[in-house]
């Protein structure tokens, strides 16, 4: 559409209402987005440059163009309105101060809401390596964001390291849950690089929701964390340290064993009546002590290696309806959710790899961005293969992101609807 249409800004509404991420609108959508902004509170009271839905749309588009200018990153969530007939000759690009306040004003917590609206489980029955037996495979993991280096960052996150080994820049821990067959995140929790994963994970673990084959590394495992996974209805098979003591009960033919996990607080002889009773399948309290399945088997680095020992443990009981080859190899699927992770760290934000936000509220808000864009790629990309009819791992990240960096440049998401509604549904 160019002006010669005839379409005037006055009919066509506002100028900010046809601002859009393009394609990825499809999944973030303008609706949503203005609830989120309702229910937390960030409505604006009066008319603005940048209205709140705006500043949404603007941080997201920060995850796109990483590393690029404040200004710059602007002109490329509006360029190609100019060439429609509803653009106002008096609307200017925000300079970098403006749109630091208009972030500051609009806070973390309409993108943690909308993260936690949009980002939900997407596979469908025959994307491959995102079931087992019928279980959603999800995997639980953690890694450490760089943020800006700021006395207000410090202070509200840390740094790793002490001495000559101290992070050159505070940190952000984030654990998160995500969709093996997919690469989606569905879920996350995030502070300081001084809180633990497993202290971050006990958010997502509480809730897992049934239906789950979740899996996670050794470095999740407690008593705790297994008995509350386990309460929410969830299938679970972890690895654990090689070195916890798990007796074994009964032999099964597929070279996996029968176990019992006891609380550690319990010992002596009441441990052992625990185990007697475990033994002779009496029931157990699950605050002292749960039933497992236990699978161990050794991958060699090296041809003249050993090899590793990896030490499974599964909610799985029936051995015929989950032999230990199968669990096996259904755990190396945990490396999807790393997969995730390198697309953000590395694709999304560039070598640079520092969030540039300077305040602990801005810092939370990039990462929710972050988070919500990468769903949103990685939801465009299901539909692409399903439409395709092949698997989303036949389809690559990087290109698929440069695809919507230059859709979201090239096209307006207009529509010469006065409703924003009727906007979002022509998209």
């Amino acid at each position: 559409m160019t002006k010669d249409s005839g379409v005037s800004r006055r009919e066509s509404g506002r100028l900010t209402d046809h601002v859009t991420l393009g394609v990825l609108s499809s999944v973030i959508h303008r609706d949503v987005v203005d609830d989120a902004i309702r229910e937390t509170g960030k409505q604006e009271a009066r008319s603005r440059l940048l209205p709140a839905h705006v500043v949404v749309y603007y941080v997201l588009a920060l995850t796109l163009f990483f590393g690029e200018a404040y200004e710059e990153v602007m002109r490329q969530l509006v360029n190609g309105l100019r060439f429609l007939g509803n653009w106002c000759d008096q609307w200017v690009v925000p300079s970098t101060s403006a749109i630091s306040q208009a972030r500051t004003r609009l806070g973390a917590a309409p993108l943690k809401l909308l993260f936690e609206r949009i980002a939900v489980p997407m596979a469908r029955a025959g994307t491959r390596g995102a079931w087992f037996h019928g279980l959603r495979l999800m995997a639980l993991d953690g890694l450490v964001l760089d943020v800006a280096s700021t006395p207000d960052n410090d202070e509200a996150f840390g740094r790793s390291g002490s001495g000559t080994t101290r992070s050159p820049f505070p940190q952000v821990r984030l654990v998160a849950l995500g969709e093996c067959g997919t690469h989606a995140v569905v879920d996350a929790a995030l502070a300081g690089v001084g809180t633990g994963e497993q202290t971050l994970a006990t958010e997502l673990i509480n809730r897992l929701t049934p239906g789950m084959l979740v899996l996670a590394d050794r470095n999740f495992y407690s008593y705790q964390a297994w008995q509350s996974a386990r309460a929410t209805g969830a299938e679970l098979l972890w690895r654990i340290s090689a070195t916890l003591r798990l007796p074994v009960l009964q032999w099964l033919p597929d070279g996996s064993y029968r176990s019992v996990l006891i609380n550690p607080k319990i010992r002596g002889r009441r441990r052992e009546a625990l185990i007697a009773t475990a033994t002779a399948g009496g029931d157990l309290d699950p605050a002292q002590a749960m039933i497992i399945r236990v699978v161990e088997y050794t991958i060699a680095n090296r041809p003249t290696s050993s090899g590793e020992l990896f030490c499974l443990i599964t909610t799985l009981l029936d051995h015929t309806l989950a032999p230990a080859i199968e669990l096996a190899a259904a755990y190396q699927q945990r490396w999807e959710i790393e997969l995730s992770f390198d697309e953000i760290e590395t694709h999304q934000t560039g070598h640079n790899r520092v969030l540039r936000s300077r305040t602990p509220e801005l810092v939370k808000q990039e990462i929710w961005a972050l988070l919500l864009t990468h769903y949103a790629i990685r939801h465009i990309m299901k539909d692409a293969a399903d439409t395709a009819g092949t698997d989303p791992d036949d389809l690559s990240f990087i290109r698929s992101y440069r695809a919507i960096r230059r859709q979201v440049s090239n096209q307006a998401g207009f529509s010469p609807s006065q409703n924003h509604h009727s906007t979002h549904r022509n998209h």
